[in-house]
């Protein structure tokens, strides 16, 4: 026998001191009622997963359910910059209220606590997990029926800290055409496989660019990976996004709530359930 780590999620082992997963999932705060809980991640940085995480987030408003943002990545957080938000959230005596953007979406992150947007975290993995946590046991989110929760990319500290500590109903992944990063994604898709947590869908961001006098379509980072890994791993939703000014330019001038477009609207429809 192999010593003991104290981490029964991941072990094989069956000690009489043996828990199951489930015991290690915090509670919400008692003023919070979260019916759908969805986590989104990437293997690598720079694929766009805040901007999918908003999106997904503003679908859910636009459709007519209470929606919310977890970000729970603390060392590059950019949640609070695509929604425009730049006020500090608040707190009262029965813990933090997240701030709530224009269309009603709710947020925390933790760029809505620190003194200045730019200041920089430099923090050790346990006490960046236990920021996550709190997001999660602290935050009067109220009544949410889909909270989104951005993952820092990879598959370290937080990500586990995510899959172990909160009622995950399912992960959607985030990914870009190229080989290497295809590769990336099945690591992300085989640690979910690992903690028992459903594979909803991949949205492959930055698929293609259409030009806008001949309307045809270029795969500027290769072709698509995307359908293959959906089927190799049976992932039943897929959708793909264009590489596209105009939604970078609202994206980066805190205007994701005036983002229409087509691409993730039946996707998101199918991984609400």
């Amino acid at each position: 026998m192999s010593e003991c780590t104290h981490d029964c999620s991941n072990c094989s082992e069956n000690c009489g001191e043996r828990r199951d997963p489930k015991d290690f999932l915090e509670k919400p705060h008692e003023g919070t009622s979260v019916h759908k809980v969805i986590g989104v991640v990437s293997g690598k940085g720079g694929v766009g997963k805040s901007m999918v995480t908003s999106m997904l987030a503003v679908l859910a408003s636009r459709a007519g359910y209470r929606a919310a943002v977890l970000d729970a990545d603390i060392t590059g957080p950019s949640i609070p910059k695509v929604f425009g938000l730049h006020d500090r959230a608040m707190g009262t005596e029965d813990g933090i209220l997240p701030v709530v953007t224009p269309s009603g979406v709710k947020v925390m992150s933790l760029n809505l606590l620190v003194e200045n947007e730019t200041d920089p975290v430099v923090w050790r993995g346990p006490v960046i997990a236990g920021a996550v946590k709190q997001f999660w046991t602290d935050v009067l989110w109220g009544e949410v029926d889909y909270m989104f929760v951005d993952m820092p990319p990879g598959t370290g500290d937080v990500p586990l800290t995510v899959f172990q500590s909160l009622p995950l109903d399912g992960i959607v992944i985030v990914t870009s055409p190229q080989e290497l990063v295809s590769m990336i994604v099945e690591k992300a898709v085989n640690m979910a496989n690992m903690m028992n947590i459903p594979v909803l869908g991949i949205v492959e961001n930055m698929a293609y660019f259409e030009c806008p006098d001949c309307g045809k379509r270029h795969h500027i980072f290769g072709e698509s990976h995307v359908e293959g890994i959906a089927a190799q791993y049976g992932i039943p939703h897929i959708a793909q996004m264009p590489i596209d000014s105009q939604l970078a330019a609202l994206a980066d001038s805190g205007e994701i709530e005036n983002v229409y477009g087509e691409w993730l609207d039946d996707f998101a429809e199918k991984i609400r359930g």
